[in-house]
């Protein structure tokens, strides 16, 4: 069955970003995404975090009639997108396991009409699988209410990516059950491979002639990238990262204002930033270490209480004293809409090369410049190997998770490089950029040498070390 056929006007899309959302001007690529997604074809975007891939499935959401269902993994995301678009004046709701049953009877009836006043839905991809929410739909769809089905974090669909999810192989419903409707798929880390399995998997291959799709460059260029180099033996992570964020502070308390305003504008922009570490306890023991060196952090991890987390998230939103940097596990920040943080760290390594450029990512959406680091230690690295062997053995996608990690450890290694041309090969860019000095090769590769050399632990006595077993995995929800 073809596409519905829609007709709208690029002064409609204007209007409503201008109305509804309040951004003056769309980006780059980001009309086009949206109008073929209001002409009806089936939507792949790939763009790097800060891109705004949220808005090509809002914004039609608002123009067309109907129920858009946006499926994500990300309760976080789910969270902070609701509340902006209710914040705007549209109608939007989420299902998962944090909602109240007031709410959820309340969603539910909404659909169990046919015609929903909700505009956009979020929902987990577990909730998908459920009889009773298949049923609603197809009363939805039935009175052709169903306008659009998006898919965030897409990669989680295939085997073959870093993240896969078994749970969003079962998307393939909505394609089998409503031919008619359009799907959007929307992911940052993508190499072909997993792009061509997203495809298949969701049966939008069956069709070409139905799809658009949107590959946008992963560079960023605004971010300076560095690794810095450890060991276990002479563990320097606490003392190198104070030594760095208190000459950031000196540096902005010896600027000059203009204005007590300019003045408050820069402190919360400065200091902004995450940590992003591997397990509970460590969120805990290193932002209490930074608050005794008088650094505002905050710990974010999941066995802190709902209300915890919530006000750690709008404090640190609205870049309160005390909430300059959020110590958090992974996957933390994703979809949150704050454009000013001015540093990621990596604390840990991270499990795979995708997860690492995700987490990258958080910085600098205003696209002003931004810096991250990675501490990398082989200690680490051999930490991060055994618990995935451990974990995923039995997994189909077992070897790609460790091919992941592999590259992401050749990526430290590697001082030959620019950074920036090492992540675009990774995502498959044809054309390689070199980056304008934003990264620690280009800045000053006789210091990046010097400090592989000096700073990591020899190959051989990890490997000693691993044999004897007296390394223990990495603990806690990473």
């Amino acid at each position: 069955m073809p596409p519905l056929q829609r007709v709208n006007s690029c002064t409609d899309i204007g209007f409503t970003l201008r109305r509804q959302f309040h951004k003056d001007d769309f980006r780059p690529h980001q009309r086009e995404i949206i109008e073929a997604a209001l002409g009806g074809h089936d939507v792949y975007v790939q763009a790097a975090t800060s891109f705004g891939k949220s808005l090509c499935f809002q914004l039609p959401a608002v123009i067309d009639q109907g129920i858009t269902i946006v499926v994500s993994p990300l309760l976080s995301l789910m969270i902070n997108q609701v509340e902006a678009l209710k914040a705007a004046g549209i109608d939007a709701s989420s299902l998962n396991s944090n909602t109240s049953p007031d709410e959820r009877d309340r969603i539910q009836r909404d659909l169990e009409t046919g015609h929903p006043r909700t505009r956009l839905l979020y929902v987990t991809p577990e909730l998908c699988s459920g009889s009773r929410f298949r049923q609603r739909l197809q009363l939805v769809h039935r009175q052709k209410e169903l306008a659009r089905i998006a898919i965030d974090e897409a990669h989680c669909i295939s085997e073959w990516g870093h993240d896969f999810r078994k749970d969003f192989k079962r998307l393939s419903w909505f394609r089998e059950t409503f031919p008619d409707v359009p799907i959007m798929c929307l992911t940052a880390t993508a190499n072909a491979q997993v792009r061509q399995d997203i495809l298949k998997v969701l049966r939008l291959d069956a069709t070409p002639e139905r799809i658009k799709t949107f590959l946008m460059s992963p560079e960023r260029g605004n971010l300076h990238l560095e690794i810095r180099y450890t060991k276990d033996e002479d563990d320097n992570r606490l003392s190198d990262f104070l030594k760095w964020i208190h000459a950031v502070y000196e540096r902005r308390r010896a600027e000059p204002r203009q204005s007590e305003l300019a003045k408050q504008r820069e402190r919360t922009e400065n200091v902004s930033g995450i940590i992003y570490t591997t397990s509970r306890d460590e969120c805990e023991s290193l932002s209490a270490s930074l608050r005794d060196a008088g650094v505002g952090a905050r710990p974010f991890h999941a066995k802190l209480p709902k209300d915890v987390k919530e006000d750690t998230l709008t404090n640190w939103i609205n870049n309160e004293p005390g909430y300059d940097i959020i110590v958090a596990t992974t996957a933390f920040g994703m979809g949150i809409d704050k454009d000013n943080v001015r540093f990621v760290v990596h604390w840990r390594l991270p499990k795979s090369f995708e997860g690492y450029y995700q987490e990258v990512g958080r910085a600098g959406r205003d696209g002003n410049a931004s810096y991250c680091f990675l501490y990398y230690s082989r200690e680490d690295l051999e930490r991060v190997s055994r618990m995935i062997k451990s974990d995923t053995k039995a997994d189909s996608n077992y070897e790609s998770r460790l091919r992941s990690l592999q590259a992401l450890a050749y990526y430290c290694e590697n001082i030959n490089a620019c950074r920036h041309a090492s992540i675009c090969k990774y995502f498959g860019e044809e054309t390689i950029p070199a980056c304008d000095f934003a990264c620690d090769f280009h800045k000053n590769s006789d210091d990046l040498e010097e400090r592989f050399v000096r700073g990591l632990a020899s190959e051989e006595w990890v490997s000693t070390q691993a044999m004897q077993g007296t390394y223990d995995n990495y603990a806690g929800d990473y």
